[in-house]
């Protein structure tokens, strides 16, 4: 009785690759929307809209910070999820 392999076993489920490029992509885009919300509560008053209850500035710094972490993110799982390897020409 043959052992099936591993992609055989993981067929029935799908690809985990896929599973992985939709959450990175999704956590992305989801802290750079983090920081436009915090950048947009920075106007609002304390109580209303804001999901820390932070100083105007703060709540700058951190959404500036968030959107600056979701795009890296997200370009660096373009980078590593979505490019297509090199081929090897020496061989």
């Amino acid at each position: 009785m043959p052992i099936p392999t591993t992609k055989q076993r993981m067929g029935a489920l799908g690809s985990p690759q896929r599973v992985v490029r939709f959450f990175a992509l999704v956590m992305g885009l989801v802290y750079v929307a983090l920081g436009g919300w915090f950048i947009y509560s920075a106007s609002q008053p304390t109580a209303v809209g804001a999901i820390l209850p932070l100083g105007h500035t703060a709540r700058l710094i951190l959404g500036a910070v968030f959107i600056l972490y979701g795009l890296y993110r997200l370009i660096s799982t373009f980078r590593s999820q979505f490019r297509t390897p090199p081929t090897d020409e020496a061989d």
